[in-house]
């Protein structure tokens, strides 16, 4: 089966690719390879992909729909399903640069979208949504019910936006379409600008981590094999038509437990074998003190069962970690 993968070049892109390609899949990977964070990162992870075979990459800004018009007519034509991963990330950037929010994750969404609509063999659509959607909602755990009408930041404006999309192309052109609401990804080929890479970046170096709101945060922390197990499921799974005759549905995938940052902080240090220097400070604008993924219907529609703690899942990114930067 061929399979179209946008943000191949991101960690849970490149993660995903592989373990499709590992089943004997043909994937074609889309990526713009931009320089939000370390580029040669993102040419390491293609590079472990092409070494596979059956992989493609195509170097496509999703945001300009002539570019993305021809992949569809082109080497994505016979994709049977789509993944799109391909977003600008980070909640704290979008302070900064919110212009790279509505270019990638509205009119890159919307480009996408609008190419799986012309799609004679596509026969489902799966994509990234966030936590950061639940906002500053009170109730613990997030349930996917519950409402997301009050984002904290442009990131979150734009993840609601997609899901809202997708809803009304489900409902006008009657395909599948299931969104997944990701809680605090980590892992082995992780992204430089998280909390587990930034940690081990300062530690490394003798400098100060950055802990924010005095450090009482707690995160769903989940491990990017549960990830992309859960990805995967929900590349399997058609939503059932609503009143509207929209086949769409949203997930959350996270671990469903929520943890202290300053826990997740002490197993670092621990693997690292160094005391980190903290730097405490108040909470940063659009960010939320807790996340808690409810898991409930993930479990029972999808079959997702994340495993892995921070207990497993950290000293296998400081592994990786290590041995990347052949420390």
């Amino acid at each position: 089966m061929t399979i179209l993968v946008t943000g191949a070049a991101g960690f849970i892109g490149s993660s995903l690719s592989r373990k499709l390609l590992e089943q004997g899949e043909t994937v074609i990977g889309v990526d713009n390879l931009n320089d939000y964070y370390d580029v040669q990162l993102k040419k390491d992870r293609l590079k472990t992909l092409q070494d596979m075979g059956g992989f493609q990459f195509e170097k496509i800004e999703l945001s300009d729909q002539r570019q993305t018009q021809k992949l569809f007519q082109g080497p994505a034509k016979k994709a049977k399903k789509i993944v799109h991963l391909a977003a600008q990330a980070g909640v704290r950037y979008s302070l900064t640069n919110p212009h790279a929010y509505l270019s990638s994750n509205i009119n890159g969404h919307l480009n996408v979208i609008e190419g799986a609509r012309h799609s004679d063999s596509l026969t489902s659509l799966v994509y990234a949504s966030s936590s950061s959607v639940y906002g500053g909602n009170k109730k613990h755990p997030f349930a996917a019910s519950d409402p997301v009408n009050s984002p904290l930041s442009l990131y979150a404006a734009t993840k609601r936006s997609d899901e809202l999309m997708s809803y009304c192309y489900s409902h006008l052109f009657k395909i599948p379409m299931v969104g997944l609401r990701f809680f605090t990804v980590y892992g082995p080929w992780g992204r430089p600008d998280m909390a587990a890479y930034l940690f081990c970046e300062a530690m490394r170096q003798n400098k100060p981590i950055s802990i924010f709101n005095n450090g009482e945060m707690k995160r769903d922390f989940t491990y990017i094999d549960d990830i992309v197990n859960g990805i995967m499921k929900a590349m399997n799974y058609t939503p059932e038509a609503d009143e509207n005759g929209a086949r769409a549905k949203v997930f959350n995938l996270g671990n469903n437990k929520t943890e202290k940052l300053m826990d997740f902080i002490s197993v670092i240090e621990q693997e690292m074998g160094i005391t980190a220097q903290k730097d405490f400070k108040p909470m940063q604008q659009g960010d939320v003190a807790e996340t808690y993924a409810n898991i409930d219907e993930s479990r029972d529609l999808l079959g997702y069962d994340p495993k892995t703690t921070i207990y497993e899942g950290i000293p296998r990114f400081i592994s990786w970690y290590k041995d990347y930067y052949n420390l």
